[in-house]
């Protein structure tokens, strides 16, 4: 047979089955637009904030060296003398210089004290308006700032907030509090993602966010005609001596881009992974359809074979058929994956984080890559049905309606799958026996792909038994038909076993991360109710501005409070060992607020004159001991020498690792605009009084509506509600995993409804009704579901089990099984097994019994 031959036979069986290669086509058409969408979406967020980035970067910045792109924890932004303004106006190739005010320390609520900012973690920023906020923005309406009662807003948060000329707001800083009313509106020149941004006059900016006049947080410098952004850089540089930073406006955008980029990389890893996730579960839906092809085939194969066919052109027919597939199902993808990175965008914008379409970034690799992943992963899941094809002998095919199951083949996939399981099931018993959590995870990640690997492999195995179980538990009520049903599942137990680890890919990894996530709450529960004496935890947007800390304070009905503050520091150990650390430094009530236990020492004396504490882990790596001195350089400070007066047990959750100090220490050795904002702080309520003190601490920090007083149980909801969000977030991506999979469910049973045709034929003849056909086929299908939610979620347990006792080691030592979630995965996993037997049942009912019959 020529080449030519095998493709025509090829596209002839391709369009003569087109109905059954659908679905398939559609699990390549869903991971191929995953996978792209995720690229797109990507690079228009990269697009977005590059343009950001260039229009409002100036020729060359100068800034304080101990600036930090997220903002000071002072509260105060670092700042540098106008002097140096007048030193750059005077350097060669110098066009112009301005002075500039920036903080993203602030929040600013309208009349109604409702918060203007963005609540997708995107900054508030206020500052000054300049010269070089022209590059990229416009006033829209009325005028710039010019005195302090006035304010600019940009368009973006005016629409969100439906404010308008002439609307108050209220700017709180770590100054103090101010009010100004709206004067004009600004709008971007290009894509806002979702900052909210504020404009005052200089005089004004100084004086609320710096907190002195004549100081300002970078100086933007345009070069004259002619003159290169890196001459200028090295002209202004020599004009200034101090701890300056210079930098040019390509040399800013990317420091901006490289604090945005290490979050775009997390979110972009991530979805792809899913995706990759969803590619696998693919794999069995293609590896199903081709190999019941295969068997519904086996006469044609076999006379192909008879006419001089070799083996090697019936596999290439059945790989080419499988190439067709990849490419229809990924040109589409291709074009979804745009489709679904518009969506993701529109959501994001709904969300807070505004993108435009005209953003729309589709670099060239982005299509190459996702034609070439799933045509590569079609083709290769092919492979193997299609090398079982080029094996048929010509005259067991035309004697056979369907391929002999080859025993010595399932003997050998049985013994690598139990081996592989067995071993996978041993690496996760060493990851529970692992001293230390990163010597744990490698095993633990080991003994997942092996065990997974493992059940996949050993799936036909397992089916056997598995759905007898089921079987007999919720198919005998059905009589003749139940039976029916559990036979036509067992059958052909390597296309069950297939068909239902597709689904138990998804809902493996849907019960490991609850396992984990309700350990999380349970563990972080517990240790709160074991540790935490205070009444009330007080946490801020950005930290607890001074004013929100002395309102605090003077709450009545509150027997202290407790103030705690995160202080930068290089420590020298006794040994000569420099380290970066932050010390809590804190007021001594927080030894009662929270309770940690000592190795050694006493916690109440590393609150003394001069005296620290150390955590057990540092002291062990560095053989420290109670008595030891060790020379702490307090950031922007002086330097000390503290006396380790305690040492406490890392084997906790809260504060693990945490070194204690005196809040008065780090007034002694910090001048007094540099100590931090308050991290937190804790309060503990009169005897008897809990209810009072409660309502007393919100209504003294109502006026700012980014600090939250909770009391315990307020706490613990948090905790719950953010695991939660996460979780959410991740079974939605699982989703689609989940949905290629049910795809797999939809598949087998329609192709084994046409390999039935005959036998369904001979059941109706007989006096099997529609109703009990179509009922037949659903249990079929409900049993399948059942069987790879079984093994799914039993996996996964195991999974969430080890990754637990890993957990232990960092403090979360309580384990607990989500059973409501396990048990509502399992049954919801019926009424999939439900739904996807719909359209099968629907057409086997439908199917002529004569012509059924007749149907060889």
């Amino acid at each position: 047979m020529s080449a030519n031959t095998v493709m025509k036979t090829s596209l002839r069986n391709f369009f003569a089955h087109k109905g059954r290669m659908a679905l398939s086509a559609v699990a390549v058409l869903l991971s191929v637009a995953f996978v792209c969408g995720t690229l797109v979406f990507t690079d228009t967020m990269d697009t977005t904030f590059d343009k950001l980035f260039a229009a409002t970067s100036s020729d060359v910045t100068v800034s304080p060296k101990a600036a930090k792109s997220e903002g000071s924890d002072t509260g105060r932004p670092e700042s540098l003398p106008a002097s140096a303004l007048a030193r750059v106006e005077r350097a060669d190739g110098v066009k112009s210089a301005e002075g500039a005010v920036s903080s993203m320390n602030v929040t600013v609520v309208d009349a109604d004290n409702k918060n203007m900012g963005s609540e997708n973690g995107a900054p508030t920023i206020a500052g000054n308006w300049t010269h070089n906020d022209l590059r990229s923005m416009d006033i829209t309406s009325g005028h710039a700032p010019r005195g302090p009662t006035e304010v600019m807003v940009d368009s973006d948060t005016a629409k969100k907030h439906h404010l308008k000329m002439g609307d108050e707001l209220r700017t709180i800083a770590a100054t103090g509090d101010f009010r100004a009313k709206i004067v004009g509106i600004a709008s971007f020149k290009v894509t806002n993602p979702g900052a909210a941004v504020v404009y005052f006059d200089t005089a004004t900016a100084q004086r609320e966010l710096i907190g002195r006049s004549g100081r300002f947080t970078q100086i933007n410098v345009a070069a004259a005609t002619g003159v290169s952004d890196s001459a200028l850089k090295k002209n202004v540089a020599a004009s200034l001596d101090g701890p300056y930073k210079f930098q040019t406006q390509k040399e800013t955008a990317d420091a901006n881009r490289k604090d945005v980029g290490e979050f775009m990389d997390v979110i972009k890893y991530a979805m792809l992974g899913f995706a990759g996730i969803a590619f696998l579960v693919g794999i069995f839906l293609i590896i199903n359809t081709f190999s019941m092809l295969v068997a519904q085939r086996t006469r044609e194969i076999g006379l192909m074979r008879a006419i001089g066919s070799s083996r090697k052109q019936v596999n290439r027919s059945v790989l080419v058929e499988a190439l067709l597939l990849g490419v229809f199902g990924s040109v589409i993808g291709v074009g979804a994956g745009v489709g679904l990175a518009v969506g993701l965008m529109k959501m994001m914008s709904a969300a807070g984080m505004d993108l435009s379409t005209d953003d729309l970034t589709v670099q060239w690799t982005t299509p190459v890559v996702g034609l070439l992943l799933g045509i590569v992963v079609t083709v290769f899941a092919a492979y193997v049905p299609a090398r079982r094809a080029g094996k048929v002998s010509p005259m067991a095919a035309l004697r056979d309606a369907g391929t002999p199951a080859d025993v010595k083949a399932g003997l050998v996939r049985a013994l690598i799958g139990l081996v592989l399981t067995g071993g996978g099931g041993f690496a996760l018993y060493t990851a529970t026996q692992a001293a230390e959590a990163s010597e744990g995870s490698l095993w633990l990640g080991v003994g997942i792909v092996a065990t997974l690997i493992g059940f996949v492999v050993v799936g036909p195995l397992l089916a056997g038994g598995v759905v007898r179980v089921i079987s007999a538990v919720l198919l005998r009520m059905f009589g003749s038909v139940g039976r029916m049903a559990e036979r036509n599942a067992l059958r052909n137990p390597r296309r069950t076993g297939a068909t239902g680890a597709a689904l138990m890919i998804g809902l493996a990894l849907v019960a490991c991360l609850s396992v984990v996530g309700s350990s999380m709450v349970a563990s972080a529960t517990s240790e709160l109710d074991k540790s935490v004496g205070a009444d009330f935890i007080i946490e801020g947007q950005n930290g607890l501005k001074p004013q929100a800390a002395e309102a605090l304070k003077k709450a009545p009905y509150v027997s202290h409070v407790t103030e705690v503050k995160y202080v930068r520091t290089k420590l020298t150990t006794p040994g000569g060992t420099k380290e970066d650390e932050e010390l809590v430094a804190a007021t001594p009530t927080y030894a009662q607020d929270l309770r940690r236990e000592t190795t050694a020492g006493e916690l109440s004396a590393a609150y003394g004159k001069n005296a620290m504490s150390v955590g057990s882990e540092f002291a062990e790596k560095n053989h420290l001991k109670v008595g030891d001195t060790m020379n702490v350089a307090f950031e922007r400070g002086r330097t000390a020498d503290l006396k380790i007066a305690a040492i406490t047990s890392d084997d906790t959750t809260f504060d693990k690792g945490a070194m204690y100090i005196n809040l008065t220490t780090a007034r002694q050795y910090l001048p007094a605009d540099r100590l931090p904002l308050n991290g937190m702080m804790f309060a503990k309520a009169d005897a008897g009084k809990a209810d009072r003190a409660y309502k007393a601490l919100k209504s003294s920090v109502a006026s700012d509506p980014t600090v939250h007083v909770k009391d315990q149980t307020d706490y613990k909801q948090t905790l719950k509600d953010q695991i939660g969000q996460l979780l959410n977030m991740i079974y939605g991506l699982l989703a689609l995993a989940i949905i290629v999979a049910v795809l797999g469910v939809v598949n087998t049973l329609a192709l084994s409804v046409v390999e039935r045709t005959r036998e369904i034929g001979l059941m109706r003849a007989i006096g099997l009704s529609r109703r009990q056909l179509r009922r037949m086929i659903r249990l079929e299908s409900v049993v399948i579901a059942l069987f790879g939610a079984l093994l799914g979620l039993g996996l996964g347990m195991g999974w969430g089990a080890t990754a637990q006792k890993l957990l232990a080691l960092e403090g979360l030592d309580v384990l607990e099984i989500p059973w409501p979630t396990i048990i509502g995965v399992f049954i919801g996993s019926a009424f999939v097994g439900l739904f996807a037997a719909l359209i099968p049942a629907f057409r086997a009912g439908r199917m002529n019994v004569l012509n059924a019959i007749a149907t060889e």
